[in-house]
C-alpha cells in the first residue's frame, strides 16, 4: 500500500494549477443518461472517482471516452441498455446514487444499489428517494437495492427538503428536467456545483431558473440534446492548496482560483493573518513572519465554511497562537484526523461535534495514517510545516480527490515523495 513521505523545509513559492471540481464532474457525468446525444466535459479532473463513475456509466451502456490525457470526457447515452447499477461498482463511491434520477426520468425504471463511500458519518439516501416520489416515482428497497419505477413518466411537483442536501438536490434537478410540467425545489442546495450542473443542463436544452438560490424552478421538456461544458474549478482543491503557503509561509499563486467559490473560507483565512489577493490568473496567497492567530470555525452548507476544508483548517490552527474552536455541523464522526495530528504534537480536544485546538509553536514529523480523503491531505499539510519527516500511510484516499498532489506541491518547493507499497 502506497504512502507519502513529507519533509518540512520552510516557505513555498510558485504557482499551482487548480483542476476541475471532482464533485461537479461526478454530477455532470450522469447527466449524459438524460439524452441520446453526446455530452462533452472539458477541464475534467484526473481522479480515481472519475474512473469509477466512468465504469458505472459504461455498465449501463453509456459510451465514455477519455481524451487529452483525461482532461476531456466524451460521453453519450445513446446506447443505454441496462437499468441496474450494480453493488460492485456503487459500493466504491457515494456519488453513484446520482444515476438514479436520470435513469428513472429517461427510461421509467432503475435499480440502483445503496451506495458506499468514506466512513465520515451517515449520509442517508432517503432525501433522494422522497424527492423522486414527489415526482411520481414508486420506490421499493429490497436486498440492498433501490427499485424505482415511473411507468407513465415523471410529473412535476413541489419538493421541500427538510435539510439542505447537495446530492438530493442534484438528483431531483436532473430528474425534473424530463418530468411533465413544473417542478419547484425548495430549500435547495446552493453550492457552485449545483449552479454548474444547471448551466450544463440548460446547454442541453433544459429550462431551469434559480440555481444558486434556495428555490429552483424547472419546466420539464420532452427531450434533452447534447452539449459541451467546462467543469467548474474545484473549490476544495483550491482551499487546500491555499493552506499550503498559509501553514508553511511563502507566496503561492493558485491558477484558476476564484474568491467567490470560497468566500467564507477566505474570510477566516484572512482573520488568521494570511493575505489573499486576486490576480489575472487566479488568487495569490502569502504569509509573512510570525505566528498566525487562532479563529473559531463552524462548518455550514454553501455559502458557509465547507465541511470538506475542516480537516485542512485544523492542521493550520494547530500552529496558530491561541485557542480555536471548530464546530462540525454537517457530518458526525469527521474528526478522525485529530488523533493523527496529535501524534505530531498538536493539542486537540474533541467532544462530540466540537474540537478545541490549542495552538503549539511547532509540530514534529511522525508516522500517521489517513482515515479519509480530506484527513489524508490535512496530514500532508501538517507534514509540510513539521520538523523532520512525516510518513502518511493509506494515501489511496488521496487519489479519489486530488490530482497529482505530489507533483503540484513539489512545483512550489515542497519536499514530498510517494513511496510505492
Amino acid at each position: 500500500m502506497d504512502s507519502i513521505l513529507v519533509t518540512g523545509n520552510g516557505p513555498l513559492h510558485g504557482q499551482i494549477p487548480i483542476a476541475g471540481a471532482k464533485n461537479a464532474c461526478l454530477t455532470l457525468m450522469p447527466a449524459t443518461l438524460l439524452s441520446d446525444e453526446p455530452l462533452t466535459l472539458t477541464n475534467a479532473p484526473r481522479l480515481s472517482d472519475i474512473s469509477t463513475m466512468s465504469d458505472l456509466l459504461a455498465s449501463l451502456g453509456a459510451e465514455v471516452r477519455s481524451l487529452r490525457d483525461g482532461q476531456v470526457l466524451a460521453l453519450s447515452g445513446h446506447g443505454l441498455d441496462n437499468h441496474k447499477a450494480d453493488y460492485e461498482i456503487v459500493r466504491k463511491m457515494r456519488a453513484s446514487i446520482l444515476v438514479l434520477g436520470p435513469l428513472l426520468a429517461r427510461t421509467g425504471h432503475a435499480v440502483v444499489s445503496l451506495p458506499g463511500g468514506c466512513a465520515i458519518g451517515a449520509r442517508p439516501v432517503d432525501l433522494h428517494l422522497t424527492a423522486l416520489e414527489t415526482l411520481g416515482a414508486e420506490m421499493d428497497l429490497r436486498d440492498g437495492y433501490v427499485h424505482a419505477r415511473a411507468p407513465k413518466g415523471l410529473r412535476g411537483g413541489r419538493i421541500v427538503f427538510p435539510i439542505v442536501s447537495v446530492g438530493a438536490t442534484e438528483n431531483a434537478l436532473m430528474a425534473a428536467t424530463l418530468a411533465r410540467g413544473t417542478t419547484v425545489i425548495e430549500n435547495a442546495a446552493r453550492e457552485p456545483e449545483i449552479v454548474d450542473l444547471a448551466e450544463c443542463l440548460v446547454r442541453m436544452g433544459a429550462r431551469i431558473e434559480g440555481a444558486g438560490s434556495g428555490t429552483i424552478t424547472i419546466e420539464g421538456v420532452e427531450r434533452l440534446g447534447g452539449a459541451t461544458h467546462p467543469v467548474v474549478t474545484d473549490r476544495i482543491e483550491l482551499g487546500t492548496y491555499m493552506l499550503a503557503p498559509a501553514i508553511c509561509g511563502g507566496e503561492v499563486e493558485l491558477l484558476g482560483g476564484r474568491r467567490d467559490l470560497l468566500g467564507a473560507f477566505c474570510d477566516k483565512l484572512e482573520e488568521t493573518g494570511v493575505s489573499i489577493a486576486e490576480t489575472p490568473g487566479g488568487l495569490r496567497v502569502s504569509r509573512g513572519d510570525g505566528r498566525l492567530r487562532a479563529v473559531d470555525v463552524a462548518t455550514a452548507p454553501y455559502p458557509g465554511f465547507p465541511t470538506d476544508l475542516q480537516a485542512q483548517m485544523m492542521a493550520l490552527l494547530a500552529l496558530a497562537e491561541g485557542v480555536s474552536v471548530l464546530e462540525e455541523t454537517i457530518f458526525e464522526n469527521r474528526f478522525m484526523h485529530a488523533p493523527e495530528l496529535a501524534r505530531m504534537g498538536a493539542e486537540i480536544d474533541v467532544h462530540g461535534g466540537t474540537a478545541t485546538v490549542t495552538g503549539v509553536e511547532r509540530l514534529r514529523g511522525a508516522p500517521v495514517m489517513a482515515t479519509d480523503l480530506r484527513a489524508s491531505v490535512s496530514l500532508i499539510l501538517a507534514g509540510l510545516a513539521a520538523e523532520g519527516e512525516t510518513l502518511v500511510s493509506r494515501v489511496y484516499h488521496l487519489d479519489r480527490g486530488y490530482e497529482q498532489v505530489v507533483r503540484k506541491l513539489r512545483g512550489v518547493g515542497a519536499r514530498i515523495e510517494r513511496i510505492k507499497g
